[in-house]
């Protein structure tokens, strides 16, 4: 990493605990301690740890931390449900050779404040049920094992220079660290807030049709409007009460 008003890591002059060395471009080192749900957010939310480690340099006056979090879907094996209910994010599993990309979950941004060696911070990443993303539908794939990811980081990084100024220095992309996530852990997450209930998201006008239909049907729940609609399809239709109580075929 290089910046302004600093003096490169290993360069002449900065012995290792001499002056000099204190006023290097801090060297960041990144590990994903554990994740958990937080308690009390409005919205679904996963907690990860992160130890920041400062390998080399000067103390750190702070990190302003962009994190890209990714599934890594290609370190996982996928059993045979899995693979049909994958196939239209990425064709049919004899494709997958070259079909399988990591699929990008979220980015964020932590500010974290002044540390000498070691410094725990916290990365959460709120979590969604809706199934028109990639990610909802890889994860609702997914339901047991663990889930690969990878945590990409950049940002920039604020130390003291050796003429006293403010110094900074960009993190490379290229650090970065792997978790595996319980693929349990996002699933009793979104049962809690959720209670098993994907979202659906519908036009006005479809909306409208399906409660045209419902009530034509005398259907008491979306659900039942739904799985009709599906048995119709299927050619397994059963009969439907009309109005007065009698039974008619849809």
């Amino acid at each position: 990493m290089t910046g302004p008003g600093s003096t490169p890591a290993g360069a002449p002059g900065a012995v290792p605990g001499g002056p000099a060395a204190r006023h290097a471009i801090p060297s960041l080192s990144f590990e994903i301690t554990g994740a958990e749900p937080e308690r009390f957010a409005a919205v679904p939310t996963l907690r990860f740890g992160l130890r920041i480690t400062r390998t080399g340099g000067g103390p750190v006056r702070s990190v302003s931390l962009a994190t890209t979090v990714r599934i890594d879907v290609a370190r996982r094996r996928h059993g045979e449900r899995e693979q049909r209910s994958l196939t239209e994010l990425f064709g049919l599993p004899e494709q997958w050779g070259t079909t399988l990309r990591p699929l990008v979950w979220t980015r964020i941004t932590t500010v974290v404040p002044p540390f000498e060696d070691t410094t725990v911070a916290e990365l959460t990443l709120p979590c969604t049920c809706d199934t028109e993303l990639a990610v909802t539908k890889y994860l609702l794939a997914v339901r047991d094992g663990e889930v690969p990811l990878d945590f990409l980081f950049g940002g920039t990084v604020f130390f003291q220079a050796a003429d006293g100024r403010l110094g900074t220095a960009q993190i490379s992309w290229a650090e970065g660290a792997a978790y595996r996530l319980p693929a349990g852990l996002w699933h009793g997450l979104l049962d809690r807030y959720f209670g098993g209930s994907p979202w659906l998201r519908l036009s006005r006008e479809t909306y409208d049709r399906l409660d045209t239909h419902r009530i034509r049907r005398v259907l008491g729940t979306w659900d039942e409007t739904v799985a009709a609609l599906l048995d119709r399809a299927d050619g397994t239709v059963p009969a439907s009460p009309g109005p007065s109580g009698t039974s008619r075929t849809p």
